[in-house]
Parts: structure tokens; sequence; C-alpha cells
């Protein structure tokens, strides 16, 4: 076959697999996304191993197919966080401010530090051990949006300050690695640090303008054009086009930039019609090829011996330190205990952006390639748990409105 035609053969499978998975997760009364995730991790390498087999090998270029379909899950985490800041109101993200600043603060110091003192009797000592635990600071947020959509809680206090905070912790980490690597290079110094931190003030500060100000109009004006599908069409480049922008200009995570595209065209009054459009080509093709590529990139084979018992403490250490940091930070904020709890709980998936801290620790050699091995399981397990988690915790009836 060409590499179009096995393209379309693992999407067939990937799609039909993962929905497949999503409805049997309902049918057992678990979030969608926690089956998608499940056959992501069966059709990965720990079990079906999917991407190689003999039929979609590609001697000429043998990691052509692979790439291609984790470029299509970055796409789909893009349009899911660009629907998560469809969903916001900014008057509530605003009340929520001070709970998502502590909160993203706390909930990146605590597993920091117990990340890094984690992996002391493993042998990490010094600027390894200090990377570890900055590996475990970074939060994705794209699997909690999607559960409190599911749970239609996203909208309450713990969901505007859960995306809040995650906010704050994706710009606290950036921070972080660059720091880190400021500081252990040679040629690196203080004011490439400084740089970093007025590149990304400054985007934050254009970027938020031109989404609240411009977008709106913008979308309002294209709608009125005689062009086929030209509101879809301006919503989908947006999103691309801050989810761009935030990694080129702003050194933040490409789904911060998607999130502020997504705040900025929730003041539309087209609202309801671009959450339309988008949710359809997000649901049906994107995002089944997201959630699935978690489980993908997940080989249970590298975990043995020591590796394995350091996996299973940094794990814990993972879910712990979120849950205390986070809910520390929210209950200083004003909420309470049940509040705080449910945040901490929103913030301990981890995602591309821990695996991207981790893949530059081992480029530099800071970090050995087998915690990349860890983290990658960390990412697999913290992501899995926490729809579970969230769906106990938004069951008890003290729900509070925003």
């Amino acid at each position: 076959m060409t590499p179009f035609l096995q393209l379309v053969l693992v999407l067939m499978i990937i799609i039909t697999a993962a929905k497949a998975g999503g409805w049997l997760a309902v049918r057992l009364r678990q979030p969608a996304v926690l089956g998608e995730l499940l056959i992501g991790v069966l059709l990965g390498p720990s079990l079906i191993d999917l991407l190689h087999w003999q039929i979609l090998a590609n001697p000429a270029e043998p990691h052509l197919l692979t790439e291609a379909v984790y470029e299509l899950a970055e796409l789909g985490v893009i349009c899911l966080m660009f629907l998560a800041g469809l969903e916001i109101e900014l008057d509530e993200m605003r009340h929520a401010g001070r709970v998502a600043i502590l909160a993203g603060i706390s909930g990146v110091i605590v597993p920091l530090v117990l990340g890094a003192l984690a992996v002391l009797p493993f042998g990490y000592r010094g600027s390894p051990a200090l990377f570890a635990g900055i590996t475990l600071t970074a939060t994705s947020v794209s699997i909690s949006a999607q559960t409190l959509l599911e749970l239609g809680v996203l909208r309450r206090r713990e969901g505007i300050a859960l995306l809040g905070a995650a906010v704050v912790d994706d710009v606290l980490v950036i921070l972080l690695l660059s720091l880190f690597l400021a500081l252990n290079s040679s040629a690196a110094s203080l004011m490439s640090v400084l740089f970093v931190l007025l590149k990304m003030a400054f985007y934050l500060v254009v970027a938020l303008a031109a989404s609240f100000l411009l977008l709106p109009w913008l979308a309002t004006w294209v709608n009125r054009q005689p062009i086929s599908q030209g509101l879809a069409t301006l919503v989908f480049v947006a999103a691309l086009a801050f989810a761009w922008s935030a990694e080129v200009v702003g050194g933040l995570a490409a789904i911060t930039g998607a999130f502020i595209a997504g705040m900025g065209l929730s003041r539309s009054r087209l609202r309801v019609e671009i959450s339309r459009n988008m949710h359809t080509i997000t649901y049906a093709f994107l995002v089944p090829i997201f959630f699935v590529s978690i489980g993908l990139k997940t080989d249970t084979h590298l975990l043995t011996g020591p590796t394995f018992l350091l996996a299973g403490v940094m794990v814990v250490v993972a879910i712990v330190s979120k849950i205390v940091g986070c809910g520390i930070g929210a209950r200083l904020g004003g909420f309470t205990n049940p509040e705080a709890l449910r945040v901490g709980l929103g913030m301990i998936s981890r995602g591309e952006v821990g695996l991207i801290v981790a893949a530059v620790g081992v480029n530099e050699g800071i970090i050995e390639p087998n915690l990349f091995a860890v983290v990658t399981i960390i990412v697999l397990v913290t992501t899995l748990v926490t729809p579970l988690f969230l769906r106990q915790a938004f069951a008890h009836k003290e729900l509070s409105h925003a």
C-alpha cells in the first residue's frame, strides 16, 4: 500500500475503535474519554502495536505514518482547548482569577519539590533530580475539560478556576524550564531568562487584545460574506493561528493560544453556531485520534526492575502533589474544601507539555532515556484516573454555581 492508503487504514481503525470504546464506557456509566484512552493503550505497543503492523511498514520512511497520526492528534488537542475557551464567560474567569493564580502557583511548587525528593533514592542528584521535579509540574487540562464538558459542569466555579489555573501553570512551567536551561548552560545568562519573560508577556497582551477585540468583529463580518462555510473556516484558522503564534512568538504551549482564541470568540453573538461548527470536526475526527494517541505512545514493556518501581513512586507523587498543591491554592483563594479538592483532581492529568519537558531533558543529557519512559507512564496513568476522580467528585449534590 502507498503511505496515503496506510494512513487511511490507520485512521479508520483508530476512529472506529475510539468511538466504540467511548460508547462502551458510557454504557458502563463512565466518561467516554476513559474508553477512548484505554483503546489507545490496547492499540499501542503494550498489546496490539497497530502502528508497527507489517502491512503498514514503510522501509523508506519508517516514521512517516507515526508522525502523521501524532500531528493529527496535536490538531485534536488544539481544537479541544479552543472549545474549552469558547465555553468560558469572561466575567466568571475574572471572578476566579485569584483562585486560578494561587492554585496554578502552588500546583507547580509542590510537584517540583516532591518530585525532586522522590527520585533521590533512585540515584538522581542535583540537576537531574531538580529536572525530574520539573517534569511533574506541567498540567494538561484537555482531558479534564472534556470530562467536565461531558458532566455539564465546566462553567461552575471549579471548572472556571481549573482552566485559569492551567494557563498560569503553563506559563510557570515554561519559565521554569527556560530558567533551568539558562543556569545549566555556560553560553546562557539570566538575560536570556528575562528575554523569555518579556516575550511571553508581550504575546499574552497582544493575543488577548486581538482575541477579544478583533475575533468577534471578524466573525460577524465573515458570516455576512458570500463564502461557503466562511464562519467555520475563520474559526478553525483562528484556532490554528493563535496556537502557532503561542509557540513561535510567545514561547508558550500551542494549547494556550487556542484557549485564548476560544475565549475571545466566546464574546461573539455567533457563539452557538461557532461551537456547533467546531464540535463536528473536532469530535468526529480529531479528538478521537488525540485520545488514542496517548495510549499509542505508551510501552509498558520498558518498565522493568528499578524503572518499574521508579514509575510507581513517580505516579503516586504526580497524583498526590497536584491534589495537595492545587487544592491548597484553591483553598487559600476562598474555595470550600470540596471545591478545592475538585480543582486539585482536575489538575492531575499530565500531557504533551510534560513529554516535551522530558524530551528536552533527554536531548540535553540532563536525564536518562528511561526517565522519559517513566514520564510517558505518568501521562497515561494520570490521564486515565482523572476522569474517574472528577466523575466521583462531581457526583455529590453540593455543586456550587459560578
